[in-house]
């Protein structure tokens, strides 16, 4: 970097020096300064391709997702005949909820490059997420297929401890990237369903299994269970663990515990549901109008209804994918006040944390879309959570989510509950995928990054125990992110 620097003083205007000091900065992971050398780059030359997308992926990776899009979109503006361009731009529009444009440009991608193995994985997940399963599958087999394990930067000065990420190319991961510091660990990203189990795995001394949600990724969890016969390194989340976490298989296996109430719950094929028996078929299983059907595999309310009277089920089969659905009992989860409250506690290696408690008018609830920013007394009652679960849910519904978490035998998860008027655990959901969204910018929301740094420093602190070497090393776990990570 020296030499750079010296070469540059003596010939300011050279572009591709200018750039290559861009890529270095970034490898250091200061990213600070990486951000204003691309710009540099970008003011002396705009259609620099790969200052474009570098740029474009420095802040997509730091949680600048809108601006990511702006790099991306000008990458394509300006260079139509590069599929990495393409991809880029595509990958963000469907991290924003945009699969129709984002399919345009992975086969724009395609039909510039066919064997392209990132625009191959990213149009297999527009079409899952569509329902189109076999569709899916066939671009993954060609994606992953060339491309099963994707070795992320280490930018640390010494040795590194080298992990495996288990993820499954058809979702359902745990939102991990931003807890594994590449200061401190070189992670190899495997897609299980799509490794060779002939070839040695890449060298590590802990495994992560980030395939976090049982109904999406059965297929993704049998494959890591084989994987992991390879190795005796320490894994977090067991396989065998995440795959009792099904919805339906909790609704059973958690409705013994004293003091939680959990939902009748029942994943059926699309064709029960449809046909003229539908309503007899439900009532013989304990549902009652208004109950709730959603698409198993999706999170932060999408696929996801209520239905109120049976006179509203077709119409309702007809919005949701997928050739099997799941049916729930609904849970009034409403205070005194008329709004329901949704709160959520993370586990983490054997012990509770709060993260949030979102207060809605609504009965679908995340914390994104509550009522929170415009209430300070929901921000109140948020922070008094934070404060002290406990005193907020009462010793009954703190042992019951004790017990809930020992029967989850996961080292990470999340539980997401309400409470009834007689102190019981209403259960929505619990389960491995939870993520830990940043708090927003802005003194509004600081009350939240305690509780938030003590999820990401319990988090630091397994993977140094389980790997076996201490780590010191401290930083902000979101010190650029000024974007929620999409809510599981």
């Amino acid at each position: 970097m020296r030499e750079l620097e010296v070469q540059l003083s003596s010939d300011s205007g050279t572009i591709s020096l200018r750039f290559e000091r861009a890529c270095l900065l970034t490898e250091a992971g200061r990213t600070d300064e990486a951000k204003g050398a691309y710009l540099d780059v970008l003011s002396r030359e705009p259609s620099h391709r790969l200052a474009l997308n570098n740029f474009g992926t420095l802040l997509h990776e730091t949680g600048y997702r809108t601006a990511a899009r702006t790099a991306y979109a000008e990458a394509v503006a300006r260079h139509p005949g590069d599929p990495m361009s393409h991809v880029n731009l595509a990958n963000v529009l469907r991290e924003c909820g945009n699969p129709i444009d984002a399919r345009e440009h992975y086969e724009t991608a395609l039909r510039l490059q066919p064997d392209y193995p990132e625009a191959h994985q990213g149009l297999g997940s527009v079409f899952a997420e569509a329902g189109d399963a076999q569709g899916a599958h066939g671009h993954w087999q060609i994606g992953f297929g060339k491309q099963p394990v994707v070795a992320l930067p280490y930018r640390g000065e010494g040795s590194p401890i080298p992990l495996l990420l288990l993820t499954a190319c058809a979702g359902g991961n745990i939102p991990l990237r931003h807890l594994l510091d590449d200061q401190v660990y070189r992670t190899y990203v495997v897609f299980v369903e799509h490794y060779d189990l002939a070839i040695p795995l890449p060298p590590h001394r802990l495994i992560f299994n980030a395939i976090g949600d049982a109904d999406l990724a059965p297929r993704a969890l049998a494959a890591a269970r084989s994987l992991l016969a390879l190795t005796t390194a320490p894994v977090i989340n067991l396989p065998a663990a995440v795959a009792r976490t099904g919805r339906s298989d909790n609704a059973l296996r958690l409705a013994g515990i004293p003091g939680v109430v959990v939902p009748t719950t029942m994943t059926v094929p699309r064709a029960g549901l449809e046909g003229p028996d539908a309503v007899a078929m439900l009532a013989l299983h304990g549902f009652q109008f208004p109950l709730l059907i959603r698409t198993p595999g999706f999170h932060g309310g999408r696929h996801f209804l209520r239905i109120e009277a049976v006179g509203e089920l077709t119409a309702a089969l007809a919005e949701l994918p997928g050739d099997d659905l799941t049916v729930l009992s609904c849970l009034d989860a409403r205070g005194p006040d008329g709004k329901a409250r949704k709160y959520r506690a993370m586990a983490v290696n054997g012990r509770l944390y709060p993260l949030h408690a979102a207060i809605s008018s609504h009965w679908k609830i995340h914390y994104f879309s509550a009522d929170m920013a415009a209430s300070s007394d929901h921000r109140a009652e948020d922070a008094a959570f934070l404060e002290d679960m406990t005193a907020v849910i009462g010793l009954r519904a703190r042992a019951a989510l004790e017990e809930i978490q020992l029967r989850l035998g996961l080292d990470y998860a999340g539980i997401d509950f309400g409470l009834n008027a007689a102190g019981e655990i209403l259960l929505f959901e619990a389960n491995a995928t939870m993520v830990v969204n940043p708090p927003e910018p802005g003194e509004r929301w600081a009350y939240r990054r305690p509780a938030v740094e003590s999820i990401c420093a319990a988090v630091r602190e397994m993977l140094a125990d389980r790997s076996g070497k201490s780590i010191t090393r401290a930083s902000d776990p979101f010190p650029d992110i000024d974007e929620p990570l999409p809510e599981q």
